[in-house]
């Protein structure tokens, strides 16, 4: 008996292992300054505990990663991120 490809149950779907080439948006946007004061972009490079998200999944360069956390911890330090939080988002 043959199998038929519509037949076939995959768990994930075969498309998913499709990945886009990650880019920094900093230069692609022409972004050259990070403002530490405006909370919901730093809210993009934290996860829900409140962590710093690695370059790896951002796509960051190295030098606007860097320019990314100093952003984040002078933020958390004047109060406007959390250091710590449950559901941040």
């Amino acid at each position: 008996m043959a199998v038929r490809k519509d037949n076939i149950k995959y768990l994930t779907s075969p498309a998913i292992a499709i990945t886009q080439k990650k880019y920094c948006r900093f230069k692609k946007l022409g972004i050259r300054y990070v403002d530490y004061k405006d909370p919901e972009f730093l809210l993009k490079f934290v996860n829900e505990q409140g962590k710093l998200l690695p370059r790896r999944i951002t796509g960051n360069s190295l030098k606007f990663q860097r320019r990314v956390s100093q952003a984040v911890k002078r933020a958390r330090h004047l109060a406007i991120l959390p250091f710590v939080t449950d559901l941040l988002k």
